[in-house]
């Protein structure tokens, strides 16, 4: 199993059978109010018939088409259909079908992209400490969480690291975004002085970081990245797998926070999970460079099998369709506030150290307990779900990012059994 303790599982197995609305249904029948959208990915909710239909449609239409010299009509439909919720001039669209794949893709248009120009020097990546960029090899090359490395260390990409922006001295219980940090993004100058700009392709962040444990940008810090990059060449990716399609009250972290990055890449919500799905929207320019530098044939050698696959364009489609009718962003963004009052409620409760929030996410970090990082929030986890919530916790810090049409009675409910197990525990 990924990411699994497996010995583990096997000896107290967490099984689930069904999913409606904000609700899982687990295989002895009690109900689970759904407190993470899944992994960050069902923002519409569960079994949205909509979606379901749409499946069903095109599977009995067009099951499968392959995307090697052929396409669909939805594939472009659904291109269209994203690239006008992203910032202005990321309008070219490239289906993938997770967000490692989407992370993958973008570092090899980057690394076109340069060649294109007549600068294949430049094949250096800039990730940051604690970045989480899926599992590919070029993902945990520029990714900074030290497990998901160390095994593979000896065949990763070149890359540097950014410092990254978890600062509770400083910043403890900020509500957004955290005033101190910006000046963080200098480190980017030294990592340019050291390795020359001339070498380096791109650098990616997340906006917000969020499987690391919910790190919120300074005010300043993303801005600066900009300023940074668009001086020196390089292009800036920021990986939107978890923050696109409202998680933070908008279309995009992009969008939401005022900072337009040269490539985004994005999965998850875009087909609210029900397929598998992600993309990559790219700055026009950069796709004008890859054709320009080809006269004739295959301008970008890559792509994948189920790249655009019709049952993920259907999929696509129908979510954004329920995301513009049923105002799932503009509801996001409405209820950060309380969402946010709840999260911070739990400031004073046992163990307790940081509350860190934007949007509908927050991050309730731990005490570590002496010798065993991580127990405390996994027996917080283990306790919620047999009480029916589930909450992720990722070290000592607890996850939240429900479904956007979570209601205020379920933010209640959500935060309330967290408090309660946290009075439990040691």
């Amino acid at each position: 199993m990924p990411f699994t303790a497996n010995r583990q599982f096997k000896a107290h197995p967490r099984l689930l059978k069904g999913a409606q609305g904000m609700y899982y249904t687990a295989a002895d029948g009690h109900r689970i109010l759904d407190g993470t959208a899944g992994l960050w990915c069902v923002n519409a909710g569960h079994a949205r018939p909509e979606i379901i239909a749409a499946i069903t449609r095109q599977a009995s239409q067009l099951d499968y088409a392959p995307s090697f010299q052929i396409s669909h009509e939805d594939s472009f439909r659904a291109a269209s259909r994203v690239a006008a919720l992203m910032p202005d001039g990321l309008d070219r669209i490239f289906f993938t079908n997770s967000g490692s794949e989407s992370v993958d893709t973008a570092l090899k248009i980057a690394l076109a992209y340069h060649r294109a120009r007549g600068e294949g020097q430049r094949t250096r990546l800039i990730g940051r400490e604690r970045g989480y960029h899926g599992v590919g090899f070029g993902g945990i090359s520029v990714g900074g969480i030290s497990p998901n490395r160390k095994t593979f260390s000896g065949v990763l990409l070149p890359t540097d690291h950014l410092q990254h922006t978890h600062a509770p001295e400083h910043n403890a219980f900020s509500r957004g975004q955290p005033a101190w940090g910006a000046h963080l993004a200098d480190e980017l100058e030294r990592i340019v002085a050291l390795h020359d700009a001339s070498t380096i392709a791109a650098v990616i962040v997340e906006p917000m970081a969020g499987s690391t444990g919910v790190l919120v940008p300074p005010v300043g810090y993303l801005e600066r990245l900009r300023e940074i990059t668009s001086k020196y060449g390089i292009l800036l990716i920021f990986d939107e797998v978890i923050t696109a399609f409202g998680r933070l009250g908008a279309a995009t972290a992009s969008g939401r926070l005022g900072v337009t990055p040269d490539l985004i890449t994005m999965a998850k919500g875009i087909s609210n999970a029900a397929i598998p799905a992600g993309a990559v929207a790219v700055q026009r320019g950069i796709y004008d460079a890859i054709l320009g530098a080809s006269k004739s044939g295959i301008e970008f050698f890559h792509g994948y099998t189920y790249s655009a696959h019709p049952m993920a364009t259907a999929a696509i489609l129908a979510a954004l369709d329920i995301y513009e009718h049923d105002g799932l962003f503009e509801r996001a963004d409405s209820l950060s506030k309380l969402f946010e009052d709840a999260a911070h409620s739990l400031r004073g409760r046992p163990h307790v150290i940081d509350v860190r929030n934007i949007g509908l996410v927050a991050g309730i970090e731990l005490a570590p307990r002496e010798g065993a990082p991580g127990a405390r929030a996994a027996e917080v986890f283990t306790k919620c779900f047999d009480r029916g919530v589930l909450v992720r916790y990722t070290g000592d810090t607890l996850a939240f990012s429900p479904p956007l049409i979570i209601e205020e009675s379920q933010i209640h409910e959500l935060f309330n059994t967290v408090s309660e197990v946290l009075t439990e525990i040691a």
